[in-house]
Order: structure tokens, then sequence, then C-alpha cells
């Protein structure tokens, strides 16, 4: 019982200590961040480990039932998921920054740029919002005059200019049948590659 109350009061405070150590996804961390966030796990699970094999599965089970009974409260609570998960950060409104959040989340305006880059965007105006995902993604919404145009969009303005196109949706058979959907829609086999 003892074993599971230690692994119990470890995961939360693991929890608590990556909140504060900031939302970046492991890809996005420097090498510094990566072995802070490697070391914690090392440091949370060390003491368990030391006191032998019969304990450290047991702290193991009790690992991998809590993170589902956390993500079962998540589910059921938006207070909770807020606490252990987090909210998204607008980091950037209507092509302005937003410094405020940008130092909540301890994000330079290079690194900022960077995944603004990533995404094909080349400046701020063009975005309407961006946000600083929980999972430490980067969410956004182009503003109106830098959204592609949509097919749908096309027919609307060609139809307001006299030129009516037919409503021509491709049909079933018409889609190619190497459709990487088609299989999830049970309508072909796959055809796998032969691996030498």
């Amino acid at each position: 019982m003892h074993t599971i109350f230690h692994s119990f009061i470890l995961i939360l405070a693991g929890i608590l200590l990556l909140r504060i150590a900031g939302r970046k996804s492991i890809s996005q961390m420097t090498l510094p961040q990566t072995i802070v966030m490697i070391s914690i796990g090392t440091i949370i699970v060390t003491p368990i480990i030391e006191k032998g094999l019969t304990k450290t599965i047991v702290a193991a089970t009790v690992f991998v039932l809590t993170l589902l009974v956390l993500e079962y409260l998540q589910m059921k609570s938006n207070t909770l998921e807020k606490f252990f998960t987090g909210k998204s950060k607008i980091v950037v409104e209507n092509g302005k920054l937003n410094v405020k959040n940008l130092k909540k989340l301890r994000l330079t305006v290079d690194q900022l740029e960077m995944r603004i880059r990533n995404e094909g965007i080349n400046k701020f105006d063009d975005i309407k919002f961006a946000t600083i995902e929980p999972n430490g993604l980067l969410g956004f919404q182009l503003a109106e005059d830098a959204k592609p145009l949509t097919i749908g969009e096309f027919k609307t303005l060609m139809d307001s200019y006299g030129f009516h196109l037919k409503n021509n949706h491709l049909s079933e058979n018409t889609q190619s049948s190497a459709s990487i959907f088609n299989e999830l829609k049970g309508k072909q086999k796959p055809e796998n590659p032969k691996f030498k």
C-alpha cells in the first residue's frame, strides 16, 4: 500500500513539475530542456525501482492506472482537464503579437517565427489567430485575405460572373483506384509492397 501511495504522489509531482517546465513537445525542446525532462522522469522512478522488482512492477502498474484515471477524469471535468493539460494560449491576434502570453509560455519571438515559417506563413499580418496548444504545437487561423481559394468559393465566384459550372462532384467510380482511403472504406483490399 505504501508503494501505491508513493507512486501516486510521484505522478502528481511529475505532472506539476512538467506543467511548470513548459509546454513543448519533445521535438521542439532544446537539448537542456530534454535533459531536464528525462532527469525528472528518472528521479521520480528511482526511489521505487531501488526497492525491488515486485515493487517496481506494482509502481509501473499504478503509473499506468493513474494515467487512465486522469484521462477519464479530464473527459468528465473541464476544470480537471484545464488543471492537468492546460489551455491553448493565443500568441498572435489579428496580426499582432500577444507579448503577455509569450512571456507566460517563455517563448521568444524568434521561436514563434520559426514555428510560423514551418507552416508556410511568412508574415504576422496573414494570421487572424495563432495559439500554442497544450501539447506545444502551433494552431492558427489565417486572415481572410491570406486564405487559399477553395473549389466551392471558386464555383460561387464563377457563377456570380455568369459562368455556370456543372456541379460535378467526383463519383466513387471516377476516383483513383489507388486512393489510400478506399481500404478504410472496405472497398478494396490492401496491396502492400513486397519488401526483400
